[in-house]
């Protein structure tokens, strides 16, 4: 789910497609992008870049139509940019799972983790275009779980959430670790900077096969020494004004 210029639409990235959503009415209606390889590959985390336009990537579907799981694979995903006048290109392929889409305070990096691998890559960023270049291996190999979805505060030091690791690691520009946030369960999810202030952290978790896993799912709010940044927002209605 994505902030939109307009306060009352959300962008909601479903397993084949974006729709525009008003949460006051239930309203919905498609954005246009359509997933040509749905319901072998699916969709999973998306993220607004400082342009406004939207990056979503995917990854091998694991769920079946009657909500059951099937277990993660493959090099299936793709990571996509689709702009505000709906124009989408293809900026990566071969991706085990697309995961964490985070853009420095200096707006000059973006950040994209394929989970499978176990690994965060960097590329650089131009803001005038909005195009990544020169791909290199950021954070790999950390052993507490996999790479899930992360955020970035205002010092430029990633928060990476890892799924099946119970923890969160700060991690620095340089690639060196800040700290772990130790996490009551273990598959961490994603997270934000919220408050007024942006420096509350709010991690979302999923379900667990751990025994005695009791907060899987469950919805945290860490208050925390450093300030996020404030979320991009998709400019998609903005194109059309």
């Amino acid at each position: 789910m994505v902030l939109t210029d307009r306060e009352d639409t959300f962008a909601v990235v479903l397993g084949s497609k974006v729709v525009l959503w008003k949460p006051e009415d239930d309203r919905r209606t498609e954005q246009g992008f359509s997933l040509k390889s749905w319901p072998h590959v699916r969709l999973n985390d998306a993220r607004a870049d400082p342009r406004g336009s939207l990056w979503v990537g995917s990854m091998r579907n694991n769920v079946n139509p009657d909500g059951t799981s099937e277990e993660a694979g493959g090099t299936d995903g793709v990571l996509y940019r689709i702009d505000p006048d709906g124009t989408v290109t293809q900026w990566k392929d071969a991706v085990g799972i697309s995961n964490t889409l985070v853009w420095s305070p200096d707006r000059k990096f973006f950040y994209f983790a394929d989970t499978l691998a176990n690994a965060i890559h960097v590329f650089e960023y131009d803001e005038a275009t909005g195009n990544i270049s020169r791909e290199r291996d950021f954070f790999t190999g950390f052993p507490r779980g996999f790479p899930d979805g992360s955020t970035m505060d205002a010092e430029g030091y990633l928060w990476n959430c890892r799924w099946g690791g119970a923890c969160i690691v700060r991690v620095a520009p340089d690639a060196s670790i800040d700290r772990v946030i130790e996490m009551p369960t273990a598959n961490i999810t994603t997270c934000t900077f919220g408050n007024s202030d942006l420096k509350t952290l709010y991690v979302t978790t999923a379900a667990s096969d751990v025994p005695g896993d009791r907060f899987a799912g469950g919805l945290f709010a860490i208050p925390t020494d450093v300030q996020g940044q404030p979320e991009n927002r998709f400019r998609v209605f903005g194109a059309a004004s």
